[in-house]
């Protein structure tokens, strides 16, 4: 089984919006077939594992790192599948997600007399889809707060400037979160203050482009700055402001698009650009922004993970806080995260954990 999500790793920003899936056909205490899924090619991580393994499929057992699906989609159901080849038993690590699949598929394979043992491997499963199952149910994305910050909570030395916290390999592990989201939000502010690119910059393979989003009420975005400049369809700012204004048809013209949304207390709703990215399949979200737009993602309720990477340094007075809320509200009312675990990478330690169960009351059922 952990073979077979080690698999399912290798199908990240290739599988979406479909989940990742590897799977293995082991026969006589070998292994005959293996696959991962990637979403152009269509074909599932079983039916590749099983193509491979041909006749020696018959009385082998297939280990998947999610359910089998019973549904006709883009492909036939991997479960009819399953049963056609003669495998004698299948090991799933967890139930899928998905409504019109969980437990039928499981279901399905036990009336055919095919042996099924769900639970395996269980958690790292659900954490390499943890997005996937939070967008089938809620259609949007699962919203991931980074920020790197020092031990008493600053993420710049003061308002207005830019300020090298982390070491190497805590930007490193930044750009395998980058690599593993649809999408990419960050605020006016931080664009012109840094001027980033928020690329991908792994160079492993994409089957989308990093969507990168803005949330800009006014419709500051510099025509000159590096994410207009670099614009290729995957450029999307968010704004209060009419899209017919000069602004807005020199962005557009530059390769950005510009989207008007509702308001809320005189800024964009953020809930408003959440549904839209839902809508566009966009399964996993990376919020990399200042103070401003994560005090009101925040305050919102639209985060639903927190990554935080901690430098082993303190800034003192006058520094920039991760988060402009308003404590008196704020505090009181805020959730504590759960499942939370550390890291280390270099000198910094890393902190993460969840406002939601993003897996809601899922649950696999384990066989007897």
């Amino acid at each position: 089984m952990a073979q077979a999500i080690e698999l399912a790793r290798q199908g990240t920003a290739l599988a979406h919006p479909n989940p990742r899936v590897g799977a293995i056909v082991l026969k006589d205490g070998r292994v005959v077939g293996e696959g991962f899924h990637v979403y152009d090619k269509r074909d599932h991580a079983e039916i590749v594992a099983l193509k491979q393994a041909g006749g020696k499929a018959r009385g082998a057992t297939l280990y998947v790192s999610l359910e089998p699906c019973c549904t006709t989609g883009r492909t036939g159901p991997c479960t009819e599948a399953i049963i056609a080849s003669g495998i004698r038993r299948v090991v799933a690590a967890i139930e899928d997600a998905n409504p019109a699949v969980s437990g039928r598929g499981i279901a399905q394979l036990r009336r055919a007399g095919v042996q099924v043992e769900v639970g395996v491997g269980e958690e790292e499963a659900r954490q390499r889809n943890e997005d996937f199952a939070w967008w089938i149910r809620t259609k949007r994305p699962l919203v991931t707060l980074k920020t790197a910050l020092t031990l008493d909570g600053q993420i710049a030395s003061r308002a207005g400037s830019t300020t090298w916290i982390t070491g190497e390999q805590s930007r490193e592990a930044v750009q395998r979160l980058r690599h593993e989201a649809d999408a990419l939000l960050t605020g006016i502010g931080t664009v012109l203050i840094d001027d980033p690119r928020l690329t991908d910059r792994t160079g492993e393979p994409r089957r989308r482009p990093l969507l990168r989003a803005v949330v800009d009420s006014r419709l500051r975005m510099p025509l000159k700055s590096k994410l207009v400049k670099s614009a290729q369809d995957d450029l999307v700012i968010f704004t209060l402001q009419s899209p017919d204004s000069p602004k807005a048809s020199a962005l557009r013209k530059a390769g950005a698009e510009v989207l008007r949304t509702p308001a809320r207390r005189g800024r964009v709703d953020l809930h408003a650009v959440v549904r839209e990215l839902g809508r566009r399949e966009v399964l996993n979200m990376l919020l990399e922004a200042g103070a401003e737009l994560n005090g009101a993602a925040l305050e919102a309720g639209i985060v639903d993970k927190m990554i935080l990477f901690y430098a082993p340094k303190v800034m003192g007075t006058g520094g920039v806080p991760m988060a402009h809320v308003r404590a008196a509200r704020w505090f009181s009312k805020s959730r504590a995260l759960k499942n939370v675990r550390a890291m280390i990478y270099g000198s910094d330690v890393c902190v993460e954990g969840y406002f939601h169960d993003v897996y809601g009351n899922h649950r696999s059922r384990r066989a007897n």
